[in-house]
């Protein structure tokens, strides 16, 4: 997964699309985000005779697949390969080469 923690990303695809938000938490084994700003309505029921039901909004998971990577440097979104320098591997910007620091 070429997306890490505190990265920057542009959500592509789906109900949020074109939002910017912070990568807050990755994960890598089935391959989904935690994005800042991006949450999903959830619906309350009232569980006791003075209590109204509610709808709450709680941060949800993202499919890796429905975001890009914006590129610090050129400020687009951009694919990332990876390349080798002086013996270790950097994340790059695809559209104008420039290395994107791993957190």
């Amino acid at each position: 997964m070429k997306i890490k923690k505190g990265d920057t990303v542009i959500i592509i695809t789906g109900k949020e699309r074109t939002k910017r938000g912070k990568v807050l938490r990755a994960f890598p084994s089935t391959q989904k985000l935690f994005v800042e700003g991006v949450v999903h309505a959830k619906h309350k029921r009232a569980r006791s005779q003075g209590k109204k039901g509610e709808v709450i909004h709680v941060p949800s998971l993202i499919s890796v697949s429905a975001v890009k990577l914006v590129c610090p440097k050129c400020g687009n979104a951009v694919r990332v390969g990876y390349a080798m320098y002086d013996g270790k591997k950097h994340r790059i910007c695809k559209k104008c080469a420039s290395r994107i620091e791993m957190k």
